[in-house]
């Protein structure tokens, strides 16, 4: 048996010899194109950053003119958190072509990610001189300039933007929280009218005034509401406040109150949890307290999705009570114009909101489980030059207000926004 064995060992090495040959000969007889993909796919279907590493090396001592296998071995140096040897790929790259987009790109992100904003918007800019129509390079220059609390300038990079490409939903998203992190101060005011087909004789006045300030903490506003109803006038005082809690997270706090429990809550609270989910979805949840004669308890949740023109927000109250727990439900649609500040939007539902001022008063006793209402709304948010906003309301609702008998509630309303 020994015999036999070593008589065919110099064979088999012979064959495994011949078979390693030819895979390291068919393995370097592989393009530069080959090379790529394989290093795509060890990167980012098998996670396997060292193979990817091997293998675009290899493709970039073949094509060393390729800058993009360039720029993607950066990124891989930045996602392996190598950052020097990142740097330094970059840099190469930006040597052998000023401005490159990708490379420009990803050279920025790495800054802006490690807290180098400056950095970052040196190298964006240098990016944006060869590529000014730039998606990528804009958006990010954009969230460079929210850092560095520029808003003006991250302002205007969006609106450039959504000129030429309105249906960006990126460029959207972030405008909106842009505006809200950069007005400082705001004043805003708005009177709302009530016509009742036959519930009332009286129609139902109402208006605010607030002021809302931009602090470190997050938005923070001051109001007062105003309203006439069954010929009775009444003030309530509030505040309301959108504390940042991180870039992903924010809530929402309300207090509010009345000396006339009949016509206002004589106490209100609120409180609501977002998120910024990714793909431009967004969600919260929360709870709102009326106190009038009797205390009611409402909890609320909500998810909205960006998406082109448009933002969708499908939102629900639920109230529970001795028999019954009492829903409602809306479903709002806006598109978008021009900036986040320059929209139509549409609002459709069943039930009444808490949030909602003109109707929050029947949440006074326990017909809020009982009834029905069916409701739409229309709205138009105008920019008028830079700080100025005007925003009109027309809403209609079928509302239920005794047992089997309804009738028809129409709202009208004009407000302005002045920042500064």
């Amino acid at each position: 048996m020994m015999p036999q064995i070593l008589k065919t060992a110099p064979l088999t090495l012979l064959i495994l010899l011949v078979i390693s040959t030819t895979a390291f000969a068919q393995e370097a007889q592989l393009g530069t194109d080959e090379l790529y993909t394989m290093a795509r796919n060890a990167a980012f279907e098998e996670d396997d950053y060292s193979k990817a590493v091997s293998l675009i090396k290899r493709a970039i001592a073949k094509s060393p003119d390729y800058l993009e296998m360039q720029v993607f071995l950066g990124r891989i140096y930045t996602y392996t958190d190598s950052l020097d040897q990142a740097r330094m790929t970059f840099k190469g790259v930006l040597e052998k072509e000023e401005g490159h987009e990708g490379a420009s790109f990803a050279f920025g992100n790495l800054e802006y990610w490690n807290d180098n904003s400056e950095a970052a918007l040196k190298l964006v800019n240098a990016g944006i001189d060869k590529h000014p129509a730039s998606e990528d390079l804009n958006l990010l220059k954009a969230k460079i300039l929210k850092d560095l609390e520029r808003y003006e300038e991250a302002s205007a990079t969006l609106e450039a933007m959504l000129k030429r490409s309105p249906k960006l939903t990126a460029a959207r998203s972030l405008q909106a929280s842009i505006n809200s992190a950069s007005a400082k101060n705001a004043i805003g005011a708005s009177y709302e009218y009530v016509y009742f087909d036959k519930r009332f004789d009286d129609p139902w006045h109402l208006a605010f005034i607030d002021y809302a300030r931009q602090t470190k903490l997050g938005s923070f506003t001051g109001r007062i509401n105003y309203a006439n109803r069954f010929a009775t006038n009444a003030l309530q005082l509030e505040v309301d406040g959108y504390p940042r809690i991180s870039n992903t997270f924010y809530s929402y706090v309300n207090l509010g109150f009345s000396s006339d429990s009949g016509i206002f809550p004589q106490f209100r609270a609120g409180f609501s949890l977002f998120a910024n989910l990714p793909a431009s979805f967004e969600a919260d949840a929360g709870v709102r307290y009326l106190s009038f004669s009797e205390e009611t308890y409402i909890y609320t949740a909500s998810v909205g999705k960006y998406y082109k023109n448009y933002w969708f927000n499908l939102r629900t109250y639920l109230t529970p009570g001795e028999n019954a727990t009492s829903r409602s439900l809306s479903l709002t649609v806006r598109y978008y114009l021009g900036g986040a500040d320059d929209f139509f939007g549409a609002r459709v539902g069943v039930g009444v909101s808490p949030d909602d001022n003109t109707n929050s008063v029947l949440f006074n006793g326990d017909s809020v489980n009982r009834l029905r209402s069916n409701n739409m709304t229309l709205t138009y948010r105008k920019l008028l030059g830079t700080t100025n906003v005007l925003v009109v309301d027309t809403r209609i609702e079928d509302q239920e207000y005794a047992a089997d008998t309804r009738g028809i509630q129409f709202s009208a309303s004009v407000g302005f926004i002045k920042r500064f």
